[in-house]
């Protein structure tokens, strides 16, 4: 595989061509003439971490490219919204500093990064225990020894996992020979129902999106790893930023803006050719395509990708994300709170403007609740009065009544499913001649595994296109 040269970090400010958005019509339209550049350009569709990756990539080989997305700003699912002086992240989304490919690609500096409590606050048992990483919080670690989340045979396995998953390669953990799921994988080693109920299936569901925890366990050891070697962050101004200035590093006018693709046009060697917009302005993909959205969506355009897959009917990994505004926090921590009661229907939590004070305005608390799952048959209403009643049996009715609601957002594709055999290392980005495909379902469900098959999927072209010469 050709290596692309090294990337150097330029300014932050994105140079994004914004087009206007067509106006709704029923869509019929007359066959468009088809557009080019004057410079041969390889196209992107979707402007997620993934497909900024690619194009970060590919404007460090000097490939010329156009980047189309189709909302009105780059991030895919790794988005913030201002609303009212807060920052609302679409959905629960944390960085994790030690990611291998995120500390290449990122310029973490400029992201002004604000870490949580190395740790977890478990709601169980009608009270709140500490958990703590005891390599960095000894003394609390010490002190939790006897709660009642696990045991200290659970303690000592989880220290010894820790090590374990430390010292193995990224490469040997994401190809393990002896994949299972998670929740044999703690079975097997040991750990007690007791630490898998309260501390475990909370804090993986709220990484994974799995109340099963029959996600892959090569993600849970190198999660594991990750959070070893490194800390958990957001981005100061919002965990938007990170796709910001992967998109402030791109030349001005390659980001093109309410420009969805609805249809990928093949010649007649069954080379993608064109990709068709919902404008109807059609474009050339002269230097080849890559396809940098999410599954489903990507199986639409790529039907030959949809044969080849294995997706259906595996089950669908949602989450649905609640926010509200207060006048102080019930807990002064920068920590995350766990619902290891299992009752309810929260899973996570946590007071945001703990972590980075700029979530919020001068004198308010952002909240962030966090559920698993799709919640089809519940309102934003039902859900939002159900959470405050629930949390006002943590901390009473009085405190939780006076929270303000301030927006619900409800993401039905989170992340792909990745239970076992999976294939975190080795998918050829290419699906036919010109094609490449990138996103986390290529790669591991992680921010970085999006990064890393974007990276793939431009160093396949970059190779391909050498060849060719």
């Amino acid at each position: 595989m050709t290596l692309l040269p090294p990337i150097p970090y330029p300014s932050s400010t994105p140079h994004l061509s914004l087009k206007p958005h067509p106006h709704k019509q029923p869509f019929a339209l007359p066959t468009p003439t088809t557009t080019s550049t004057a410079t041969p350009t390889a196209l992107i569709v979707g402007a997620g971490l993934a497909g900024l990756a690619a194009a970060v990539h590919l404007h460090s080989s000097n490939t010329p490219f156009l980047l189309l997305e189709a909302s009105d700003g780059v991030g895919g699912r790794v988005r913030t919204d201002p609303l009212d002086g807060f920052l609302l992240d679409r959905g629960f989304q944390i960085l994790l500093t030690a990611y291998p490919e995120a500390r290449r690609l990122l310029h973490y500096p400029s992201l002004s990064l604000r870490p949580f409590y190395p740790g977890a606050l478990v709601y169980t048992g009608d009270a709140f225990h500490r958990v703590a990483d005891p390599f960095r919080r000894p003394l609390h670690a010490l002190a939790s020894l006897a709660n009642p989340v696990g045991t200290l045979p659970d303690k000592l396995l989880t220290g010894i996992a820790r090590l374990l998953a430390s010292a193995r390669s990224d490469a040997d953990i994401l190809s393990a020979a002896d994949e299972s799921t998670i929740a044999h994988r703690l079975r097997s080693s040991g750990f007690s129902p007791s630490i898998v109920d309260r501390f475990f299936k909370p804090f993986l569901s709220g990484i994974f999106f799995d109340p099963d925890l029959s996600t892959t366990s090569r993600l849970f050891d190198f999660v594991l790893k990750c959070l070893a070697l490194g800390d958990n962050v957001l981005p100061a101004a919002g965990i938007g930023a990170i796709p910001d200035q992967l998109a402030g590093r791109l030349p001005r006018g390659s980001v093109r803006l309410n420009s969805r693709v609805v249809e990928v046009g093949f010649g007649s060697s069954g080379v993608a050719s064109t990709v068709r917009l919902e404008s109807g302005d059609v474009l050339a993909a002269e230097l080849g395509l890559v396809v940098a959205v999410d599954q489903p969506e990507a199986e639409r355009l790529l039907p030959r990708l949809a044969a080849a897959t294995t997706s259906g009917g595996k089950p669908v990994r949602s989450t649905v994300c609640i926010y509200f505004s207060a006048d102080r926090a019930a807990v002064e921590d920068p920590i995350l709170i766990l619902n290891g009661s299992g009752r309810g229907i929260v899973n996570n939590m946590f007071f945001a403007t703990n972590v980075a004070p700029s979530y919020g305005p001068e004198g308010k608390v952002l909240v962030s609740v966090s559920l698993v799952g799709a919640y089809d048959g519940r309102s934003d209403d039902d859900l939002t009065a159900e959470v405050a009643r629930e949390l006002g049996g943590w901390f009473g009715d009085r405190e939780v009544g006076s929270w303000r609601h301030l927006r619900t957002y409800r993401i039905a594709f989170a992340q792909p499913d990745q239970t076992p055999p999976t294939d975190l290392v080795g998918k050829d980005p290419r699906v036919g001649d010109g094609v490449y495909v990138c996103g986390d379902y290529r790669s591991s469900a992680t921010f970085d595994g999006a990064l890393v098959s974007g990276r793939r999927a431009a160093e396949a072209l970059v190779e391909d296109r050498a060849l060719l010469h």
